[in-house]
């Protein structure tokens, strides 16, 4: 489900169901303000507040950074460290050279600042076939950049499972919009959606904190392998 509308005739979005769940407060001077906003396959918890004047009190906290996040990854691979960072400013891809995908983002000079701390929870092997090392990956960002933690994690070396623009080829987004889900797109991807879940969400001010547990995909994926070693 879409966070909030995209283009005029979107009407099953967060958003649109917020305000008639809300409907009595919208009337009565309600404003639905959806602050921490999520990729369209991105699962987990996301902030909305219900006034103008709370979404004003959360925009100061974001650029304050009191509100923190963190999500949990499932990527391709295993890291060489067990904890990192990348310091890489993002912005469109296309605004410096030819893409194929209008809203693919990039590492760029040029980019607004984008940093993400990420460490290994757990890593997954299954001997039985090639190419079966996985991990299950914590990450924190410390910007809200647009497709933040997939750039920066497809720069780590280790793109999330699912991803079709930045997994292993950006092709299948391009098939997925023209075909739809394929047992040749699941092949490639293994999974139907970029497998990113937003796990953690802490108000610093208020002391407020919410968690999510993993979700069934991811959970189902996860059981089907043989964990290396874990990390709370």
């Amino acid at each position: 489900m879409a966070a909030h509308p995209s283009k005029p005739g979107d009407n099953g979005t967060l958003w649109h169901y917020l305000s008639d769940l809300l409907a009595y407060e919208c009337v009565n001077g309600g404003q639905i303000s959806i602050i921490t906003r999520l990729d369209r396959e991105t699962s987990g918890l996301t902030l909305v507040a219900k006034t103008q004047a709370q979404a004003r009190s959360f925009c100061r906290q974001m650029e304050a950074r009191t509100i923190h996040k963190s999500y949990l990854a499932l990527v391709w691979g295993w890291p060489q460290q067990d904890v990192w960072e990348i310091d890489g400013p993002l912005g469109r891809l296309g605004a410096t050279t030819h893409s194929k995908i209008w809203l693919k983002q990039a590492i760029l000079k040029e980019g607004a600042p984008a940093i993400t701390r990420f460490e290994v929870v757990q890593r997954f092997s299954r001997p039985s076939s090639n190419g079966s090392e996985f991990s299950l990956i914590r990450a924190i960002p410390q910007t809200g950049r647009m497709h933040q933690i997939r750039v920066h994690l497809q720069a780590s070396g280790h793109s999330i499972l699912g991803d079709k623009i930045y997994g292993p080829d950006q092709e299948c987004y391009l098939e997925f919009i023209e075909t739809g889900w394929s047992s040749a797109l699941e092949e490639q991807l293994l999974l139907p959606r970029h497998a990113l879940h937003a796990e953690h969400l802490l108000l610093k001010e208020s002391g407020l904190s919410w968690t999510a547990p993993l979700p069934k995909d991811m959970a189902a994926f996860i059981g089907n392998y043989s964990p290396i070693f874990s990390k709370t």
